[in-house]
């Protein structure tokens, strides 16, 4: 299948972080290609990457990247797909600026920014934007939505269950 989402990171390191997003468009059966594109150690092919990627046929973009983090703004500023950019946590800060570095893009240059780390709901926003024009992958993820609302549902059972089948309970409401 031709690949209509692009995962992309600085690094290999970034893998670990990054492969939740392929294990969520797998779940959904998007297909999707995986590249190193470093924005500082490689940027006319970053550059090429980003201007290509919508004629390759990819519709949207995932980006991770750690500290100073410029791969998703870059492709932002050079593709016309939706970007959506993973700040990878290193060693130091925790992630925190890389999350500073993609979230402050300028006007005129969107990236959508997941959590740190967050590289699973960053595969899971791909699946969200492709099924706007895709009517089966529209129900997979209204499937994919009505389980989270069972496992939740399940959950707040199985509490209210152990809740009262305490004896003393926590003390509130008597």
């Amino acid at each position: 299948m031709t690949p209509v989402v692009g995962i992309v990171m600085g690094s290999d390191s970034d893998w670990p972080v990054m492969e939740a997003a392929a294990k969520a468009l797998d779940e959904f059966e998007v297909p999707y290609e995986v590249d190193v594109v470093s924005a500082h150690r490689m940027p006319h092919e970053m550059i090429a990457y980003g201007e290509q990627a919508a004629g390759r046929g990819l519709k949207a973009i995932i980006a991770g990247a750690g500290g100073a983090a410029h791969l998703p703004g870059m492709l932002a500023s050079v593709t016309p797909l939706p970007v959506i950019g993973v700040p990878v946590p290193l060693k130091y800060l925790d992630g925190m600026d890389s999350l500073l570095s993609i979230v402050q893009m300028p006007a005129g240059v969107p990236v959508a920014t997941v959590s740190v780390g967050g590289a699973r709901n960053a595969g899971l926003l791909a699946a969200r934007i492709l099924a706007a024009h895709d009517e089966e992958l529209l129900g997979r993820m209204r499937e994919f939505q009505q389980d989270l609302n069972d496992q939740a549902t399940e959950k707040g059972k199985r509490l209210r269950t152990k809740v009262e089948g305490s004896a003393a309970g926590f003390g509130f409401g008597k």
